[in-house]
């Protein structure tokens, strides 16, 4: 269960169409520890919203970009 505002994690991402969605899915779907994540297509930086306790930026970036996706921190 979320309880804070830092176990929320905001990206800009190139993830831009519903086809891309699906290329994370899976990988995001299988890791323990993401409560929830969601990828705003119709933002115009592809916004990627995850709610975790156990992952940090870094490693999540790492995770999109292993997927072949370009990922920022939003501050």
């Amino acid at each position: 269960m979320i309880t804070s505002i830092e176990d929320i994690l905001i990206f800009k991402t190139n993830i831009r169409t519903d086809e891309d969605r699906r290329r994370i899915q899976l990988t995001m779907d299988m890791l323990d520890g993401i409560e929830k994540w969601n990828v705003d297509l119709q933002d115009i930086d592809c916004v990627l919203r995850i709610e975790s306790n156990k992952f940090s930026s870094a490693e999540i970036i790492s995770i999109i970009n292993y997927c072949g996706f370009e990922c920022a921190e939003l501050e």
